[in-house]
Order: C-alpha cells, then structure tokens, then sequence
C-alpha cells in the first residue's frame, strides 16, 4: 500500500509510525507524536532522527544533554528549528503540538545537534503555476547524517511541485536510489493529490486525495505532480535514504515531461511565496 490515510499508520503514541519494515523496504521511516506536556520516551536504536516541530514547541533529552525547540505556529509560518539524534540514544521528548521525527537506518554514530530556525536554507523553486519554497533543513551538502535526508515542501494552492514528476530509483549517473516517504498538511482542513506512477523498477499507480496527517510511500516510480487544491496551501515533509555511501537526492525527469523546466524561464515566481521569512 503506498497511501496511508491519516490513522491508519497509527501505533501506540505516534499518530504516524512509519518504519522500514512496515513500508517494506530497508532504510526511511517516519513519526508523527502529539505531544500533550508529558514525557514521551522513546529509543532511537539503529535509526538517526531528527525532532522537527510542526506546530508548537518541545524540549528534547538526548545524551545528558537538553535542546529547547522554539518550534513554530504551523508549517506554513516559516523554517523550524530542530534536532539531530544519533543512533543507540534514549530520547525523552516534552511539550505541547505536533512533532514529525524523520529516521533513517544508519550505522556511523554523529553528535546530538540543535539547528536554529534561521540556518535553514530556504530555496524557491519553479515558477508560475509550478512555484513552491523548499525548507532544505537536512538535505545534502546543508546538514551532516549518515543516510538521512528531508526538506519541507510548501506549495501555495492551486499551484503543483514535484513537477515534473521525477524518480530516483535506479544507480544511474545523475541518479540517486532513495526511499521517499510524504508526509502532508494541508491548510484550512483542505486536500491536496499526489501522484505515482511506474518506471523501469516495476508496476505502481497511485493518485491519492491527501489531507492533513496522510502518507503517500514511494519505493520506486516516477511522483508528481503534487497539486494543491485551490484555496488550500499545500505542505509535505519528505523523508528520503537509500544505499549510497555518500547521501544524495539526485534525480530524472520523466523524459515526457521534462521540456517544463525550460518554460519556467519566461514565467515570474508566485508572489504568495515565501512562506514565513524570506529566503
């Protein structure tokens, strides 16, 4: 199953727990936790993790030491700050709101880590009707990991991102293979579509209606467009890892559609972006 309405992912106190095993692959995963003000406890085992505040703030234990995350109203009020958690910690996580843990499975330990909010890359992409911001807080190049990457994708409504739709799942020069997991928020209790669609690695065919708290899995397959509905914001976290030594989010363009990327050149950028501070 690639899409996984909000709930159905759901396991003891995460609203989402995506892990490897359940997604049936080897290396992305993904929690979701609403934190009420108790402790949440939890081990990070072989996985790394970051904590990102989707609304809210929280504060984090790890290793005897304490990071305080300002966190922020929701997705679309800008770049969050956040932490790195290594392999093989035990994490104690306070506070009120919504936090997203991205995790991949790794095997080289890294220091604990608090990013503050204005480190964040903030790009923009696109144009015209294909305008979207991306958060780049843990991609490559931007963050140190082992095998973790993850951005945050805001697309203003009736605007599409993931466009042209694209993959990485087969070691090509200029590819990277990557499992890729989106996570959705949609404002003003909105909906959103995403889309997958067969490559070369196999079969897969996908267009969910997303809303707030949904999952669309990508083991392989050209995605996008990811469309927002008019009137209603767009948000996804992705979460992507794969075998590569050196961390990568190296794609290909579905060769039919590829020619949109030299339309954009005439076209100016959505002024409802950016999201929150500027780039």
């Amino acid at each position: 199953m690639t899409y996984l309405p909000f709930g159905k992912a759901a396991a003891g106190p995460w609203a989402v727990e995506i892990t490897p095993a359940l997604a049936g692959w080897t290396y992305s995963g993904l929690r979701v936790a609403d934190l009420t003000g108790g402790p949440l406890s939890f081990e990070t085992g072989g996985e790394e993790m970051l904590v990102l505040p989707l609304s809210g703030a929280c504060t984090v234990g790890v290793a005897g030491m304490t990071f305080e995350l300002a966190g922020r109203r929701s997705v679309f009020d800008g770049p969050s700050d956040f932490a790195y958690l290594p392999i093989g910690e035990r994490i104690t996580l306070t506070g009120a709101g919504r936090v997203a843990l991205p995790a991949a499975r790794a095997t080289r330990s890294l220091e604990p880590r608090h990013v503050p909010a204005d480190e964040v890359p903030v790009e923009i992409r696109g144009a015209g009707q294909a305008s979207r911001q991306v958060n780049n807080f843990c991609a490559p190049g931007v963050f140190e990991c082992d095998k973790l990457v993850a951005v945050e994708v805001l697309t203003p409504g009736g605007n599409w991102s993931s466009y042209p739709p694209h993959k990485h799942d087969t070691q090509n020069p200029g590819e990277a293979v990557l499992e890729e997991i989106y996570y959705f928020e949609v404002a003003g209790q909105g909906l959103g579509y995403q889309r997958v669609y067969s490559s070369e690695r196999g079969l897969i065919d996908t267009l969910a209606e997303v809303s707030s708290g949904d999952v669309v899995l990508v083991p392989y397959g050209y995605h996008g467009p990811s469309m927002a509905a008019p009137g209603y914001d767009l948000y996804y976290l992705n979460v992507l890892a794969g075998p590569a030594q050196e961390r990568s989010m190296a794609f290909c363009d579905d060769p039919r559609h590829a020619w949109i990327r030299d339309s954009w050149a005439g076209q100016d950028v959505d002024p409802r972006l950016p999201f929150g501070r500027k780039p």
